[in-house]
């Protein structure tokens, strides 16, 4: 057991079991997950946890927000941060309620962000654009130097972090195994579902690439049949 002394902020001491110190299996999270969770203290001493877009790149993450978000500024002038993150990926169903749960990965990152100016602003707003919808970048406008302007990039290094993953089944006490009640899991999904054009879009401007090339894949993985304007399981 883990002593007091020798803990950190990365030390998981409920359901230590299920710690995983493989990067990779951080960066799988990372890079399928779109929303992060960002904890900051703000200069009043009042906590605040806020969701916000995110883009993995390479050993760092990436935030962006508007010079006049006040937590983004205060972040951007050196204010710690946990930024947090999860994917649920099924309901387990045990044979009482206290035993049902989820299986979920989770990850908790520590640290300090650091501003990302210059050409490399433009470079990792491309980033994380591309991570919403891959190719998405070739498609639109460069931003403008307005644009830029308005817009706080901040990366945070992926040194400090932990993720807690829970993948298994119920664990149920003899005295239930024995009972009627049913037991398993049940696989959560989410997909994208057919693309709506804007009400404002001039006629004859078809779905790009990126957005189609994203709904088929997904869907694909996924098994769904995606019509106008819904989605069925095949």
């Amino acid at each position: 057991m883990t002593s007091a002394s020798e803990r950190t902020r990365t030390t998981i001491t409920r359901l230590a079991e299920y710690a995983v110190d493989d990067r990779a299996r951080l960066d799988q999270l990372l890079d399928e997950q779109l929303i992060a969770h960002v904890g900051v203290v703000r200069a009043d001493g009042y906590p605040m946890v806020l969701p916000t877009a995110f883009a993995r790149d390479g050993d760092r993450v990436l935030l962006h927000g508007s010079t006049g978000s006040p937590w983004m500024r205060r972040v951007a002038d050196g204010a710690p941060v946990c930024v947090q993150v999860t994917a649920a990926d099924a309901l387990i169903v045990a044979r009482s309620a206290f035993e049902s749960s989820l299986r979920y990965r989770s990850a908790v990152l520590f640290g300090v962000c650091e501003r990302v100016e210059g050409a490399a602003k433009a470079s990792a707003l491309d980033v994380l654009t591309d991570r919403l919808i891959p190719g998405r970048t070739a498609e639109v406008r460069r931003p403008t130097a307005k644009e830029l302007a308005a817009t706080l990039v901040l990366a945070l290094p992926i040194s400090e972090w932990s993720l807690k993953v829970s993948d298994g089944w119920s664990d149920d006490p003899d005295t239930d195994l024995a009972g009627d009640a049913w037991a398993g899991v049940v696989p959560m999904v989410t997909g994208y579902g057919a693309a709506i054009a804007a009400p404002d879009l001039r006629q004859g401007i078809a779905v790009p690439g990126s957005v189609s090339r994203l709904v088929d894949r997904q869907s694909t993985a996924l098994g769904w049949s995606v019509g106008d304007d819904t989605k069925t399981c095949t």
